[in-house]
């Protein structure tokens, strides 16, 4: 018969609760892992596979109890390291989505909405395209492999302790939050640039012409000009989003090492 002391029962608590919640913080808030498509089962399984597989070669606990203050602080910390490199990881998502939402906008599909399983609500059916591109982009060139490394080097970086966190790292992750728009307009730029040319076009073609209809001669090429982009951008479109990604990977990890006590 196996007996366990109150301190090795807190002990394994500690080495394996910790890191587990930490990583169930961050396949929550991960676009891949993370989606709602995906059975919670399987979420609460891999977080369990992860920890039982890294938590032998971890840095040992801090010596504290889990359910006394200082170890719900240290809970609270793991669950914030956990969900920050999940949204730091999304925003790459997040950014091909508004590429798409603001190449639909251009080309007249702004009312053309789909349900997204992932928020449960209505989504441009542009951006859900675009958003898709760039999973299967991270799932093709082995992303998520990279996403699940980075975060069991977190813990080697920054491995759970009773001292306070930093700042410094929530405000690099709003930083990149911010680049959203920014990085979704340079992959819509082929879109939008060629739908700008065609809407000249159509304006000095109605200047010259006016008894035609703009309403009936617009809509149809603004639409065949979009798909016809999109569909020459997508060789394009792919090594942006690996390149998106690697530099999600890299603000986790920035993020990480700014959260350090001290920083």
């Amino acid at each position: 018969m196996i007996t366990l002391t109150v301190a090795q029962l807190q002990g394994l608590l500690a080495a394996y609760g910790w890191p587990f919640v930490r990583i169930i913080a961050f396949i929550a808030t991960e676009p891949v892992l993370g989606n709602r498509t995906v059975p919670l089962t399987v979420k609460i399984g891999l977080a369990v596979l992860i920890t039982v597989v890294i938590a032998p070669v971890l840095p040992a606990p801090p010596d504290v109890a889990p359910a006394s203050a200082a170890g719900l602080l240290v809970l609270a910390q793991q669950v914030l390291i956990g969900a920050a490199m999940g949204f730091a990881s999304r925003i790459v998502i997040a950014a091909a989505e508004m590429a798409g939402q603001l190449a639909g906008l251009q080309m007249g599909l702004g009312y053309a909405l789909f349900f997204d399983p992932e928020s449960a609500g209505q989504a441009p059916l542009v951006a859900e395209f675009y958003g898709l591109i760039a999973i299967l982009t991270l799932l093709a060139t082995n992303g998520h492999y990279l996403i699940l490394t980075a975060l069991v080097e977190s813990f080697r970086v920054l491995p759970p302790a009773v001292e306070p966190m930093s700042a410094r790292g929530f405000f690099t992750l709003v930083a990149w939050g911010g680049q959203i728009f920014e990085i979704g307009l340079m992959m819509s730029l082929p879109v939008i640039g060629a739908l700008l040319v065609a809407n000249i076009g159509i304006g000095i073609l109605v200047r010259a012409a006016p008894q035609l209809n703009i309403f009936a001669i617009g809509f149809p090429i603004t639409l065949g000009v979009g798909f016809l982009m999109l569909y020459l951008s997508l060789p394009l479109l792919v090594p942006m989003v690996d390149a998106l990604a690697h530099s999600g990977i890299a603000v986790m990890m920035r993020v990480i090492e700014q959260l350090r006590p001290g920083r």
